[in-house]
């Protein structure tokens, strides 16, 4: 089992939702397989080059971009593909890229 996360621009989340729910290997019917998706909003401390973009955090008392981290859950066989998904749906040609990170479960425990 493997762990896709991917920080992507917050202009772009929905394309990558609605891209993985087409792909027809992610929804909600629970007999998919993607598991445990979320979308969590996030602030990137480091201020882009591209100004629009750019927010002032309060809390952090600096400049920060807002993006959103996907984190999704899926068997070996899979990431390959959900990546392209993913990287398809969030590019936006501008010069400072998202992320799509993939690292192995070493064990996951349903709680029933």
């Amino acid at each position: 089992m493997k762990e896709i996360k991917a920080l992507i621009r917050q202009d772009r989340i929905a394309d990558v939702l609605e891209a993985l729910r087409d792909s027809g290997l992610c929804n909600c019917a629970g007999n998919s397989a993607c598991h445990n998706i979320t979308a969590s909003r996030v602030q990137h401390p480091f201020a882009g080059t591209d100004t629009a973009q750019q927010h002032y955090a309060m809390d952090l008392a600096e400049p920060v971009v807002i993006e959103y981290k996907l984190e999704l859950l899926c068997s070996d066989d899979l990431v390959d593909t959900l990546v392209d998904v993913i990287a398809k749906a969030a590019h936006t040609g501008q010069p400072e890229p998202g992320w799509i990170l993939v690292g192995a479960i070493e064990r996951a425990i349903k709680i029933s």
